[in-house]
């Protein structure tokens, strides 16, 4: 059976601080982006609207096709390359395009169709993929994919105070508040279209998350009820986490290994997904290390515990739990 990292005594939890200067640069340069260029981006499903794949035979003007839907009454359309130089993405988003969904979700699409078919001929231009969605629609799903999430966040936070005490639960909680508040700065810095996938993506990324700081967090535990003759939480939690190593490693490749796979050979419709999976991988990983056990560290130092556990003795000791200086 293959073994890495195995018998490991790297120290982690000393980077803390350093750990804590990337996430907080990370989040103010989402929330600077949000501030200059606005909410995010966000998919037709959301906002109501048409959106098309099309494939000409050769490789068209841009402004042409823009030109072209302009006279044909489709104003203010997004026009973007994706894949090969002659496949294109087309979305209609203005309020009365989006409003003439309501009366046939199919109107807009046929008539950028007739458009383009008017413009380059007949069978010079190939729909691969339409949707269309009207304003009541975009807004219910808007509303239930908000709902999705609140929803899956309480269940977890439940959980996790069913689960553990109260100050490993806090720990694990802000843990994968912070995911979510990082990825969703990552979607905005990389512009990356909040669709019904993408929402999958972020509700798969919270039960990762929260699973993947459970792992080590069971581990601590487990070694709080053995003696550990003048280790400190620091030290308990760097060894819990070198004890867990191999399992994080090969369970954070596979997952890492089969979501690039999709970000490489899928097609546009998956990719955003893909991207946030990709990230959120790396984000469980680095917070259940860096973020959950220096927050531990910090509850454990307000509150100690009142039991003959390892945090326990070594606050009776005098000995420092608080997260140790770089």
């Amino acid at each position: 059976m293959l073994r890495i990292f195995h018998n490991t005594t790297y120290e982690f939890i000393k980077h803390w601080k350093l750990a804590v200067i990337l996430t907080v640069a990370f989040i103010m340069a989402g929330l600077v982006t949000f501030g200059v260029t606005g909410g995010v981006n966000y998919s037709i499903e959301f906002t109501g609207g048409t959106l098309m794949q099309v494939q000409f035979k050769q490789v068209p003007d841009v402004s042409l096709v823009r030109s072209t839907l302009d006279k044909a009454g489709i104003t203010g359309a997004e026009i973007q390359q994706y894949g090969a130089a002659t496949d294109y993405t087309i979305r209609a988003r203005d309020e009365k395009q989006v409003e003439s969904q309501a009366a046939g979700a199919e109107g807009v699409s046929k008539q950028i169709q007739a458009a383009l078919d008017g413009q380059f001929g007949t069978g010079n231009v190939s729909i691969l993929r339409t949707e269309a969605v009207g304003p009541k629609v975009g807004s219910e799903l808007r509303s239930g994919a908000a709902m999705a999430m609140l929803i899956a966040s309480l269940f977890t936070l439940i959980y996790l105070a069913i689960r553990f005490d109260w100050r490993f639960g806090a720990a694990a909680v802000l843990a994968t508040a912070h995911d979510i508040l990082v990825t969703f700065a990552f979607i905005k810095l990389f512009h990356i279209e909040v669709s019904l996938t993408v929402v999958a993506a972020i509700l798969t990324l919270l039960g990762y998350s929260a699973n993947d700081t459970i792992i080590i967090f069971d581990r601590v535990r487990e070694n709080l009820k053995k003696p550990h003759k003048g280790l400190t939480l620091g030290q308990l939690l760097d060894r819990s986490i070198n004890e867990t190593l191999p399992r994080s490693i090969m369970t954070h490749a596979t997952v890492l290994a089969a979501t690039l796979a999709l970000l490489v050979l899928a097609g546009e419709v998956i990719r955003p997904f893909a991207w946030v999976m990709a990230f959120g991988v790396i984000v469980a990983t680095f917070s259940s290390i860096y973020v959950a056990g220096p927050i531990l560290l910090w509850i454990e130092s307000k509150y100690p515990r009142n039991d003959d556990s390892a945090t326990a003795l070594a606050a009776k000791a005098g000995k420092d739990t608080t997260p140790p200086s770089t």
